[in-house]
């Protein structure tokens, strides 16, 4: 049996292309959710064809984590919870293998409860490193973990491999490159799926900055949020943000930024902020997996941290600013050189990991 366990939208995005593959081929699996989030989880399913979790790890599974500050009762639930449910578990994969994804702390809790249960962990997007273990924290961290414990790892590139070469060779152990991430699979999906969109300017740019390191250093986020404003006049911006990124430019003195130049939307599903995607000139972002679907789609695009775990479009398409204002500046004033043909069809990852589980657990993933 091929058992999936994820917890957070991102993952459930990424494993939904692998989940469908499997579907067209008739191959069984089943569907673990730790509920890490809780909200828009169902609809983005929906949204990628893919039916809901088949087992919730957690006792109240609506619930979510949406604070630093619920995370231990929520992890005291799951604990709880999977412990109880361990022979049922354990009888559900058969010895089969546990598929994980990313790098959440779901991702560290499922290959866990892969070895414990006596299955094999693979890992898909595995051996991405930001080259400092302390940033992004956790989620660097985490990745090392998996690394320790997985024995299948589905690689996006063969430079993801290479930090991996410690496994290779060692018994039980497989690596294998997948020449791209899943996330190009859901985006041809969400492309066919057309989504429905606000009514925007014919032509306009993406801002999505959202990650805590950033908008909780108020001169950098004050810094970035002038310079989208100066870029506004040039060309209409849209700026996805949710209520904790707005009660933070109140806070901040940037509570009247917004007009017909810079345009606010609230954070949306799926399938609704791909279509946003899919139309923008270019892209401002802090998100790792924003840069990743960029790299496919060609769109110009600045990822404003210090550090990334993904390397896909760099020296292309995108650039990483490294913190450095200059940097942004110099991708403001040329965004447009940056843009390169779309490989959102070149590349079909899920198949060649859903090659691999078929192999190593027969073609009806018994």
């Amino acid at each position: 049996m091929i058992v999936f366990v994820a917890g957070t939208t991102a993952e459930f995005i990424k494993i939904a292309p692998v989940i469908v593959e499997l579907d067209k081929r008739g191959i069984d699996y089943r569907i673990w959710s730790t509920a890490q989030h809780a909200q828009g989880v169902e609809e983005t399913l929906s949204d990628l064809g893919v039916r809901q979790p088949d087992r919730y790890l957690v006792s109240k599974h609506r619930t979510g984590v949406a604070t630093v500050s619920q995370v231990p009762r929520w992890l005291a639930d799951l604990t709880v919870t999977t412990l109880r449910s361990l022979p049922t578990l354990r009888q559900e994969a058969n010895k089969g293998i546990v598929a994980v994804h990313g790098d959440t702390f779901t991702t560290v809790i499922g290959a866990i409860l892969g070895r414990t249960i006596g299955a094999k962990v693979a890992h898909i997007e595995a051996g991405l490193r930001s080259g400092s273990w302390r940033s992004p924290f956790p989620e660097e961290l985490n990745r090392r973990i998996v690394g320790r414990l997985a024995h299948i790892h589905f690689a996006p590139t063969a430079r993801e491999a290479q930090n991996l070469k410690y496994r290779i060779g060692r018994r039980g152990v497989r690596v294998v490159v997948t020449e791209a991430n899943t996330v190009v699979d859901a985006l041809r999906t969400a492309r066919e799926v057309q989504a429905p969109a606000p009514e925007l300017p014919e032509e306009f740019g993406l801002v999505t900055l959202h990650r805590f390191e950033l908008v909780h250093d108020r001169e950098a986020y004050r810094t970035v949020i002038e310079r989208v404003k100066e870029l506004s006049h040039k060309i209409p911006l849209v700026m996805i943000i949710g209520k904790s990124e707005q009660a933070l430019l109140a806070e901040y003195g940037f509570e009247n930024i917004f007009d017909e130049r810079l345009i606010p939307i609230d954070k949306l599903g799926y399938s609704s902020f791909q279509a946003i995607l899919l139309r923008a000139k270019l892209v401002i972002t802090d998100s790792g997996g924003l840069q990743e679907e960029c790299a496919a789609l060609g769109i110009p695009c600045a990822v404003h941290r210090e550090y990334t775990e993904r390397h896909q479009g760099l020296g292309a398409n995108i650039v990483l600013t490294g913190m450095n204002v200059d940097v942004l500046d110099d991708f403001l004033a040329n965004w447009s050189d940056y843009q390169r043909p779309s490989q959102l069809d070149a590349f079909h990852p899920s198949r060649m990991i859903v090659d691999v589980l078929e192999e190593e657990t027969g073609p009806q993933g018994a």
